[in-house]
């Protein structure tokens, strides 16, 4: 019996280290990205960024998040321009949040497994409680039983957020990108937000024309 009650312990602490190494895997960020491209290959060509909104212009926010959109350009093999007017390609920005969007959900109920510890084999323990954790897999420990709670609802808000590139010639205004990366974020924060979608959209860019794909950027540690 003492085996038995030993091996039970192994599996209840190896349940709460899988819970403690799975908390502590950050999930990666999600975005739709569409993309239409005729660009032409990168030989050294220079661009400038403006914002897509002339209102924007000069604003410190939309610098910021200029210069992550000229980084991915330069990985690209594309040259920043002294000036707009020596740009060969010009790259439009645009980025914001649509309205929330509220939700309901539903979290499973808890189980909560109890039996006898010490030396209650002996005649002389008491009850006492392994642990409360949700465990869809194992039956109730040896002892009285088991217990559940019913399942939980709740309610939580979406925020829409994207960041949209075009690109064209300067000299003639002939577009050669357009590229659009979506995500549904839990918290409205475009500091957040706006630098994941750049990778996003900028992962393998210029990437295959007229596709939509879901792109994952890895969580930052």
């Amino acid at each position: 019996m003492r085996e038995w009650v030993d091996r039970m312990n192994g599996r209840l602490v190896l349940g709460f280290a899988t819970l403690a190494l799975l908390s502590a895997c950050a999930t990666p960020f999600e975005a739709r990205v569409q993309r239409f491209q005729q660009m032409p290959p990168p030989q050294g060509q220079t661009f400038v960024v403006k914002p897509a909104d002339p209102a924007r212009e000069g604003s410190l926010e939309f610098q910021s998040y200029a210069n992550l959109v000229a980084n991915e350009m330069r990985a690209a093999g594309f040259v920043p321009a002294a000036s707009a007017a020596d740009s060969y390609l010009t790259v439009k920005l645009d980025f914001g949040v649509g309205p929330r969007e509220d939700r309901i959900n539903t979290r499973p109920g808890t189980v909560q497994h109890w039996g006898w510890y010490g030396r209650g084999w002996y005649g002389r323990g008491q009850p006492g409680w392994w642990g409360s954790f949700y465990d869809p897999f194992w039956g109730p420990g040896w002892g009285a039983g088991a217990s559940w709670s019913a399942p939980e609802v709740y309610s939580y808000s979406l925020f829409p957020t994207f960041v949209e590139v075009d690109i064209h010639r300067t000299a003639d205004n002939v577009q050669v990108f357009e590229g659009r990366a979506d995500s549904n974020t839990r918290v409205n924060d475009l500091t957040t937000t706006v630098p994941k979608l750049v990778t996003a959209l900028f992962t393998d860019f210029p990437g295959a024309s007229a596709q939509s794909k879901v792109v994952r950027v890895p969580a930052q540690r």
